[in-house]
């Protein structure tokens, strides 16, 4: 992994927190929390695939709705078995079939796919956003829930939110469990086109950065509110 062109937001942990705040919850679309940030989309307070803050949820490849037990260039669904034989969101012709598509579709949005229309996975933009407009402090133990993470609040509103260190999954087991957290956004990145943009922290830092698509990493949907249902036209 290599650091993109962003400005880096870096955290300074003068202490390890045992007590944080809660996750704020403002409300909820389509049964799942959201956290309201004041960054123009809402955020999820867990992660796709749990069913609480500190729940590391389900871990996904870029581009697939689905989790695996093994994540390599051999299994990854848009690609012929290695990085140089993509079969989807490909820029580059010596990198595979080229599409020119830089940004996930719907279908192949695991935030979509597993929540529903009005759920996303966020753009790259927006992750540097969250990095940006929140203050960010490191804790092992989570409100006592001995799940680690970095807490964020909002600069906007005071408004926090919580994303644990799930690691992230390489090959057939998980790395870094507790100790780095690794999100990634819809998009591939400007550089490695076989790599996608994603916000990775650990202890001491967090920002963006960007990873290889086969990995097993987090997701942390966003909404801009309820997707309105098509209306029924009416026979003449």
């Amino acid at each position: 992994m290599k650091t993109i062109g962003y400005p880096l937001a870096m955290l300074a942990c003068l202490a390890f927190s045992f007590n944080s705040s809660a996750q704020t919850v403002s409300g909820q679309i389509d049964g799942y929390d959201y956290v309201d940030l004041g960054l123009g989309v809402k955020w999820a307070t867990y992660n796709v695939g749990g069913e609480k803050p500190t729940d590391f949820g389900g871990y996904f490849a870029w581009g697939e709705t689905e989790t695996k037990t093994s994540y390599t260039w051999e299994n990854y669904k848009w690609c012929n078995g290695s990085f140089n034989s993509l079969t989807r969101y490909c820029t580059i012709k010596k990198m595979g079939k080229r599409d020119k598509t830089t940004e996930l579709i719907p279908n192949d949005d695991a935030a979509t796919a597993n929540w529903g229309p009005a759920w996303r996975m966020p753009s790259a933009d927006e992750l540097q956003a969250l990095v940006d407009s929140c203050k960010w402090e490191w804790t092992n133990n989570y409100n006592k829930s001995g799940v680690a993470g970095s807490v964020g609040t909002s600069k906007i509103n005071g408004n926090t939110i919580f994303l644990p260190a799930a690691g992230f999954f390489e090959g057939d087991s998980v790395k870094n469990v507790g100790i780095r957290g690794q999100y990634i956004s819809n998009k591939i990145a400007d550089y490695d086109k076989f790599e996608v943009f994603n916000l990775w922290f650990g202890n001491t830092s967090i920002e963006n950065d960007f990873i290889g698509r086969q990995y097993g990493n987090s997701i942390r949907a966003v909404t801009k509110g309820i997707v309105p249902k098509a209306k029924n036209s009416k026979k003449r």
